[in-house]
């Protein structure tokens, strides 16, 4: 047995409807840009031919319905509602079909953003790190198996705040859809299980604050809440 100098970091899982067992963790991808209508009000032209990346990692995952402490070095925090995936099996430059096989689980989540420190970063030409890969920042509703999903497309997700209405869509809005996605990807890396992939947002981002409580799903789907605290 190895041992350390400190206590190992401990894996963050996510529950599966279904399972005693949960998934855990190993990398998590998010895809920017991948509603037409998100990247307009972000002022971005939207790049059709292929799917670009951020990364978080896994210090962001965060259970749905907890309390997330409004975050340090930020006047402008935002919420991005999102569609995750989850990984079942290796898959790597895979085409289409064999990457849609390799999907094990789909879940709601939420991609809060640190959008002031994001704006600077790309205002110079900068990684998006400080805005991005924020602790707690990536938040995840329980999984459900992709085969009782069924295909995606047709399925409305949406977010509120303080129950009113801020982000709706269906998924089919996406510009790449998720084998296209995972395909794509795994001409870059290794794919296999542990890695989670965050889907893109649709329109109507925006701020929260201090007591604010964000509530969104996805049809069929566990849905996702989290309640924004007072700053540490």
């Amino acid at each position: 047995m190895t041992d350390y100098l400190f206590p190992a970091p401990k894996v963050q899982s996510i529950p599966v409807i279904g399972e005693a067992a949960e998934y855990p963790v190993h990398r998590i991808f998010c895809v920017g840009r991948n509603y037409a209508a998100h990247a307009a009000e972000m002022g971005a032209e939207v790049d059709r031919e292929a799917p670009f990346y951020f990364t978080k990692n896994p210090h962001a995952v965060l259970a749905s319905g907890a309390v997330l402490p409004y975050p340090p070095g930020t006047a402008d925090f935002h919420y991005e509602m999102e569609l995750v995936l989850v990984l079942g099996q290796k898959v790597f430059r895979a085409a289409p079909d064999e990457a849609a096989q390799a999907i094990y689980a789909y879940g709601c989540g939420l991609d809060m953003t640190r959008r002031d420190l994001q704006g600077k970063a790309k205002d110079k030409r900068r990684p998006w790190d400080l805005g991005k890969d924020v602790e707690g920042s990536a938040v995840l509703a329980p999984l459900t198996r992709a085969g009782q999903v069924g295909a995606i497309g047709p399925q409305r997700i949406h977010l509120d705040v303080n129950g009113a209405p801020r982000q709706g869509a269906v998924l089919a809005d996406m510009i790449h859809g998720v084998a296209e996605i995972v395909a794509d990807l795994s001409h870059y890396y290794h794919l296999g299980p542990g890695d989670v992939i965050m889907t893109g947002t649709p329109a109507g981002v925006g701020a929260v604050s201090e007591g604010d409580v964000l509530t969104g799903g996805i049809e069929g789907l566990a849905p996702i809440s989290l309640t924004i605290g007072a700053p540490e």
